[in-house]
């Protein structure tokens, strides 16, 4: 049923992702980190749930009409006593929900996870009077009706969170589509200083400067007689040309590793004329990059 179809017969309308994921796992396996990929998703996530609310809780989500706001729960080994309640609770979910929640087990190897906690130097959470290795037998003894049941299971041991991350989008997403990048084109002037957030920085504070010409000094680089005066200048025109293909290789790769976020920044002296002019521009060209979402913002256009 498509979604114009779904919506005119008063049901829910769902995108690519599963409305409603319960990760559970191995202590020090990752699901701290899937929880992350799945807010950054646009999940709605509550860690540590009791299994006891997963039911009113999966209910809330995808029990009524029009919902839009996708979910996960996370069920951990501290629910000891209630775990055997979850499997023929997941069952009956997975029945009324079809095709809607998904059931996501996360695992590694025993010296990957010992590696972890002494890393970290947290306490596995059933190695209070006992070592840690005896804590991730009984722990996965525990899970192990779980991890049957699951839709999906990720080793996690020869990992990197990154790694991790495109794991749980491919499993969400149903392919390994990461969430857009949103990249921050910001302008500046140096005499206030760098902004702090900046990843990249350019300085074109070797173009033509607006600012000795006094019809244009008052106005800022978003005038188009600014930004004509600025972007004409051959070393303007190749800076751009040689920028865009920089950014346009980098910013691919910033989504295939899973980064949600860039700031580029451009300065200029006072942050008016130059990097203004030059930050529109390289937005403008930007903006056809796959997966990306291109924002301006000038941070000393008044001030300078």
């Amino acid at each position: 049923m498509t979604n114009q179809r779904a919506a005119r017969a008063g049901r829910p309308v769902y995108d690519r992702h599963p409305p409603f994921v319960v990760v559970t796992g191995l202590s020090g396996a990752g699901k701290s980190h899937a929880v992350r990929a799945l807010e950054d998703l646009g999940y709605f996530c509550v860690d540590n749930l009791p299994v006891a609310l997963v039911p009113p809780f999966a209910d809330l989500m995808l029990g009524g009409r029009g919902v839009s706001r996708r979910a996960a729960a996370v069920i951990d080994v501290r629910e000891a006593r209630e775990l055997p309640r979850f499997p023929p609770i997941y069952r009956r979910l997975k029945r009324r929900f079809a095709g809607r929640i998904r059931l996501v087990f996360l695992e590694a190897s025993d010296a990957a996870i010992q590696r972890r906690f002494s890393e970290t130097r947290r306490p596995h959470p059933l190695a209070a009077r006992r070592s840690v290795a005896e804590g991730i037998r009984e722990e996965r003894r525990l899970l192990e009706p779980m991890r049957r049941l699951a839709d999906q299971v990720f080793d996690t041991s020869a990992l990197t969170v990154h790694d991790l991350r495109r794991k749980i989008l491919e499993a969400t997403a149903g392919r390994g589509q990461p969430s857009p990048l949103v990249v921050n084109v910001i302008s500046f002037g140096f005499r206030a200083g760098i902004p702090p957030d900046a990843d990249l920085l350019f300085d074109v504070r070797f173009l033509p400067n607006p600012h000795f010409v006094a019809a244009l000094r008052p106005k800022t680089g978003r005038h188009r007689g600014v930004a004509a005066y600025v972007l004409k200048s051959p070393a303007a025109v190749r800076f751009l040309d040689l920028t865009t293909n920089l950014l346009a290789f980098l910013l691919p790769q910033y989504v295939a590793e899973g980064k949600t976020y860039l700031t580029v920044g451009v300065g200029c002296t006072g942050g008016r004329h130059r990097s203004v002019a030059i930050a529109e521009a390289l937005a403008r060209r930007l903006r056809d990059v796959e997966d990306v979402q291109i924002r301006v913002r000038h941070r000393d256009v008044q001030s300078a």
